[in-house]
């Protein structure tokens, strides 16, 4: 179930809770990185005739994305996170938090919410199209790095995508639910609403 991570001492940024009304630098770098992967896989061969050179470059930009968004964009920018364990039987579980409201911990603005879950959608399809261009044009040497920018940005999607709805486990439930929302939201922004913010608790899967 969720909690107030304030109270979690696991949570490596559990100390940052002055939270301001605005996180432009998370809204930039939550942008930034995934953005740059993607120029950055777009014009390396117009930059450097070096492969690995390219490769290394775009799966840092990649791996710092992956990171940033799970550890800190999307504390600040939604007041959720999320992050997977294993037990001592072996198990894997999918945990889930969402900040509890609070007069000294204010939520995020609908706008940051918007750029935050456009960043989240938009790019992961980006690198599907990535996928099919290279996979059709038989540049099969730029598979496995299209592969791990789809792993690793689906990974925060899926992962923000429970957590948004509340841990829910069933896929195709979560997928309806979720684009339901979203379209709701878009046709009535005044009536957004912050995602996970009413002071859930901790769910494990």
């Amino acid at each position: 179930m969720f909690s107030d991570w304030r109270n979690n001492p696991t949570f490596p940024f559990g100390e940052l809770v002055a939270v301001p009304a605005r996180h432009p630098l998370a809204t930039f770098f939550h942008l930034f990185f995934r953005v740059s992967a993607i120029v950055t896989y777009v014009c390396c061969d117009w930059f450097s005739r070096s492969f690995v050179g390219c490769f290394v470059t775009v799966l840092l930009l990649l791996s710092f994305d992956f990171w940033s968004v799970k550890n800190v964009t999307g504390r600040l920018m939604v007041g959720l996170r999320w992050w997977n364990q294993i037990d001592e039987d072996g198990k894997s579980h999918w945990i889930f938090e969402a900040r509890k409201v609070s007069p000294n911990n204010t939520a995020a603005t609908e706008a940051e919410a918007r750029v935050f879950w456009l960043g989240l959608i938009i790019c992961p399809m980006i690198w599907i199209v990535f996928f099919f261009s290279s996979l059709f044009s038989l540049k099969l040497k730029w598979l496995a790095l299209v592969i791990a920018g789809i792993s690793l940005q689906a990974a925060n999607l899926y992962g923000y995508v429970l957590c948004k709805l509340g841990g829910e486990s069933d896929i195709s439930k979560v997928t309806a639910s979720f684009l339901s929302q979203t379209v709701f939201q878009t046709a009535s922004p005044g009536d957004l609403q912050k995602p996970g913010l009413e002071g859930l608790e901790i769910h494990k899967h």
